[in-house]
């Protein structure tokens, strides 16, 4: 009887996971579907064996946003998700510094991500000794430090912040003046919208700063009727030629909203497919950028991290306090 059982519950899957390659035929073909499919399995039982839950960011492929994610979303929502589960492991389907704050929030979980190269060009542009120094050169300034830093950086700061939230944290301080770190766009468009002097570091995003306003101008030109929807980590001129600005949950928000029949997603190229399948007869015109480091994470890559309990992310216990501080305070704002 036990054996009916479950032969009734593998049916029930293979069911649901063929309905599932046909919803995603769009952007993922068929033929690359029959590869990722024996993944998706194993990886759904390793979950149940390792009490594990996936959380995936909103830059991830289809096969992996849709077919193993637990939890879907940018970096902070998807660490405090994992904190709120009962799970014991966490797989962190994002870049190395998104798995330290999901570690940061759940301290007695193991915490895993599938390749130890997936980093973050903006992440790397800054270190904790260069914010010590920022200090140094401007006493008594508070530092507000991006969540899309590593756990050390985040140490050093007063308080941390999102693309969604960075203007309402810079005003809570109630200071003329403040730090603002790394991302350099991100600064200048906190400082276009509020009268607080923010003191600026040349950090960028990779996939980000490689947009601009020329190419903008044509894909508008080329298609009639285009709503251009950017991320505030690209530069000035190119948020000034788009019809709205936002964080990734913004940007995603504003597609299913107001459905506009024609939309251009200024960010990472995944996002869009990933939206593109929730939101049918809106058309995507898709300017491609692939951040390399979020690629690195494969449905293969997954699966050997269960199997194997590869590669838990540790923090040093005072480096891990001090960054959860940081993280904290800027709850109590508001996560945006």
């Amino acid at each position: 009887m036990q054996v009916g059982i479950q032969a009734e519950r593998s049916n029930r899957a293979e069911g649901a996971l063929v309905t599932l390659g046909e919803r995603l035929a769009g952007v993922v073909p068929p033929v690359e579907w029959a590869v990722h499919a024996p993944h998706i399995v194993a990886i759904e039982r390793l979950k149940r064996e390792r009490r594990a839950v996936v959380l995936a960011h909103n830059y991830q492929t289809p096969e992996i946003f849709y077919s193993i994610a637990d939890f879907t979303g940018d970096s902070l929502a998807l660490a405090r998700a994992g904190a709120e589960t009962e799970a014991e492991v966490i797989v962190v389907c994002g870049v190395h510094f998104m798995a330290e704050t999901a570690k940061i929030l759940s301290p007695e979980k193991l915490v895993l991500i599938p390749d130890l190269e997936a980093g973050c060009s903006l992440a790397s542009s800054i270190t904790a000794a260069d914010v010590r120094d920022l200090r140094r050169r401007n006493p008594g300034v508070p530092v507000v430090t991006y969540v899309n830093t590593s756990a050390a950086v985040k140490a050093e700061s007063d308080v941390c912040c999102t693309s969604a939230n960075a203007v309402a944290v810079v005003e809570s301080l109630g200071t003329d003046r403040v730090i603002l770190l790394p991302d350099e766009f991100l600064g200048r468009y906190v400082a276009s919208r509020t009268d607080v002097d923010v003191v600026l570091w040349n950090g960028h995003c990779e996939v980000h700063e490689r947009f601009d306003a020329v190419e903008l101008r044509g894909y508008r030109a080329s298609y009639p009727s285009l709503d251009i929807v950017a991320h505030p980590e690209c530069s000035p001129e190119v948020l000034e030629e788009a019809d709205f600005v936002g964080s990734t949950g913004r940007m995603i928000d504003y597609v299913k909203d107001r459905r506009p029949e024609r939309v251009m997603l200024v960010t990472e190229c995944s996002m869009s497919d990933n939206v593109a399948v929730e939101v049918p007869g809106v058309e995507f015109v898709r300017p491609c950028n692939l951040c390399p480091h979020m690629k690195r994470i494969t449905l293969p890559k997954i699966r050997r991290a269960l199997e194997r309990g590869e590669h838990g992310v540790e923090i040093d216990s005072f480096t891990a306090l001090r960054a959860r501080e940081a993280v904290e305070r800027m709850l109590e704002i508001g996560a945006g």
